[in-house]
């Protein structure tokens, strides 16, 4: 394999072959991922309360549905542990195709699942337990991801190489969305019976692809660099949880105004047009997929910028944007006029993107590379405990009690939390990676 400096740490980089192919599969495995991970928020949005929860109001339905949603986001920090601490002693591509194969084939599984009508209460039991299984293996995803394509590109161009596996979760957003749109217009009747199935199943062949390409990959140069020197550590979670607690507290703070905004948007909304604005699914879909089409480029964009003006200073940017649109939002989506309905969710969706395309680099930095994939997986994924998860639920529960603009509010409150661990995680943009995190490189300042 061709090697060359790369001019920033003094370390080697693959070939341009070799960094666009990590690149790729870090792209489409983690559009795989998240393209599973999105159909189960639509369908229990549109679909779940209905299938398993037939019983219940349609209020009560809704927060059932949300409820199992809710427990994957529960379950993604005991995958970040778990997948952390392999991932930090095996590497990130043995690791990766792990992940990849319990998503897959989870997913398949609830699209096979029979509803309540048949099996009466084992339905949502085992709706739930393969949520688990989506959730532990999407808490194990992302840092490999991120690291692949990171650790194996330009050291100077980290945001836009760490960027490129966070537009997964766009292409995964846009390709979930847009199939479940796509059958939901061709076969309205059809789509609640059996319809929704199709994109479960799907994943299979999806998963087929992924895995074909994962496995042309090469383990990343700067693990490689931790074997050669014999930094590998014998149990990466818990040093990481005892030497950088710090690091993985802000880390999760700092996506309150990213995590939970989005679900608001991508999941919530959902439910509140067809639910309380009596739109179809149809329109609903095709308006957050229009929003995910944005932010598949917008995110890289973002990314790449901050490698010029620093993680920090546009991460900030995007969640004030957050703030200020937290009440348009919702004026334009009342609207009912889907032309108003899209520049809401698109103005919602700059925010998310221009936070989302430098975070992975910012939490990724912030940890040295030795305990990268558990440090910033738990970083990560802990946010999924206290944005991601209850964000529709706490929605639906606002709006049911308090109205829309609660729900403006609770954005707007996200955001300055995650302003305030903006302030105190540094930016290490032009760091050593190979250095302890508590030693940025001369001349690097606490805001890049």
């Amino acid at each position: 394999m061709a090697l060359r400096p790369n001019g920033a740490d003094g370390g080697e980089t693959p070939d341009r072959g070799q960094i666009r192919l990590a690149a790729a599969a870090s792209l489409i495995g983690t559009t795989i991922e998240w393209y599973d991970y999105f159909l189960y928020g639509t369908a229990a949005a549109v679909v779940f309360p209905a299938v398993f929860f037939p019983a219940s109001s349609s209020y009560s339905g809704t927060l059932d549905s949300f409820a199992t949603y809710a427990v994957g986001f529960a379950a993604r920090p005991i995958g970040a542990a778990i997948f952390g601490h392999w991932g930090d002693r095996l590497g990130r591509k043995a690791t990766l195709i792990i992940t990849l194969l319990m998503m897959g084939i989870g997913s398949a599984l609830v699209g096979c699942l029979p509803g309540a009508g048949s099996i009466g209460v084992a339905a949502p039991i085992l709706l739930v337990v393969l949520r688990v299984i989506q959730g532990v293996a999407i808490g194990g995803e992302w840092s490999g991801s991120v690291l692949l394509s990171m650790e194996t590109g330009d050291q100077r161009k980290r945001g836009l190489m760490a960027a490129w596996p966070q537009a997964g979760v766009a292409c995964g957003l846009l390709l979930g969305t847009g199939m479940m749109t796509a059958i939901a217009l061709s076969d309205p009747s059809g789509f609640q019976s059996f319809g929704w199935r199709i994109p479960f199943l799907f994943s299979l062949v999806l998963v087929a692809i992924g895995l074909w390409i994962r496995l042309r990959v090469m383990e990343t140069p700067m693990f490689k660099r931790v074997i050669e020197q014999n930094e590998v550590s014998k149990v990466p979670t818990a040093e990481v949880l005892k030497k950088h607690p710090k690091e993985i507290v802000l880390s999760a703070f700092l996506r309150m105004s990213e995590q939970a905004p989005f679900y608001v948007y991508t999941t919530f909304v959902l439910d509140y047009l067809k639910t309380h604005l009596n739109q179809t699914e149809g329109v609903a879909l095709g308006a957050i997929s229009i929003a995910a089409a944005f932010e598949l480029f917008a995110t890289p964009f973002f990314g790449h910028l901050s490698d010029r003006v620093g993680r920090r200073r546009l991460y900030v940017t995007g969640s004030l944007l957050t703030a200020v649109v937290a009440f348009p939002l919702f004026l334009l989506v009342n609207t009912g006029n889907f032309g108003l309905v899209i520049v809401g969710l698109l103005l919602i969706a700059c925010g998310h993107s221009m936070q989302y395309g430098p975070q992975a680099a910012y939490i990724a930095e912030s940890f040295p590379a030795r305990l990268g994939y558990a440090g910033s997986g738990l970083g990560y994924q802990a946010a999924s405990l206290i944005a991601g998860g209850p964000a529709p639920l706490l929605a639906a529960w606002m709006l049911a009690n308090y109205g829309w603009q609660a729900i403006s509010i609770y954005i707007i409150c996200c955001s300055v939390l995650t302003l305030i661990a903006a302030a105190l995680l540094p930016d290490r943009s032009k760091a050593d990676l190979m250095a302890p995190a508590a030693a940025p490189a001369a001349g690097q300042t606490a805001g890049g």
